[in-house]
C-alpha cells in the first residue's frame, strides 16, 4: 500500500454526490511550497490533489469550505487524459480515507499577527520607554 498525506487549502467548496448507492465527497487541495531556484530567487510550486472521500459520515461536508485548511490522508493515483488540444495532461488524484480541518476559511476572524521571522536577522529597536540595554555585558 502506497500512503500519501497533504496538508494544504481547500480550491472550492466539497461536493457531496451518491455514486451507485455510495456517498463520496469531491474536494481539491493545493498545496504550496517555498523555494529558492538556482539563482537565489524567491519562488512558489503549488501542486493540486483532486481528492474523492467515499464515507456515508459526510457530517464534514458543510465545513470543507474554499479556503478551508486540511489535512488529508489516503492512497494517491494518477489520473491520464487528453486535453482539447490532443495533449496528453495527467492530474494527481486521492482516494481520502481521513480528513482533518486545520484552519478557517474565513479571513476576517485571523488571530493577531505574531512576531515576522526571515533569513535577514534584524536587531527590533526598544520599545519607547522601556529601560536601555546594558552595555557592560561579559560576552
Amino acid at each position: 500500500m502506497i500512503k500519501m498525506q497533504v496538508i494544504g487549502n481547500l480550491g472550492k467548496d466539497c461536493i457531496t454526490n451518491t455514486v451507485n448507492g455510495k456517498t463520496v465527497m469531491n474536494f481539491n487541495i493545493a498545496h504550496t511550497e517555498k523555494f529558492r531556484d538556482s539563482s537565489g530567487q524567491q519562488k512558489d510550486k503549488t501542486t493540486w490533489v483532486e481528492c474523492a472521500y467515499w464515507s456515508d459520515k459526510t457530517g464534514v461536508a458543510p465545513y470543507l469550505k474554499k479556503g478551508t485548511q486540511v489535512y488529508a490522508e489516503g492512497a494517491p493515483d494518477v489520473r491520464h487524459f487528453t486535453r482539447n488540444d490532443g495533449t496528453a495532461g495527467a492530474s494527481l488524484t486521492m482516494r481520502v480515507f481521513s480528513v482533518q480541518l486545520l484552519g478557517s476559511g474565513s479571513r476576517s476572524e485571523q488571530p493577531e499577527p505574531g512576531p515576522a521571522y526571515s533569513d535577514n536577522a534584524v536587531t527590533p529597536a526598544p520599545a519607547a520607554g522601556a529601560p536601555e540595554a546594558a552595555d557592560d555585558l561579559p560576552f
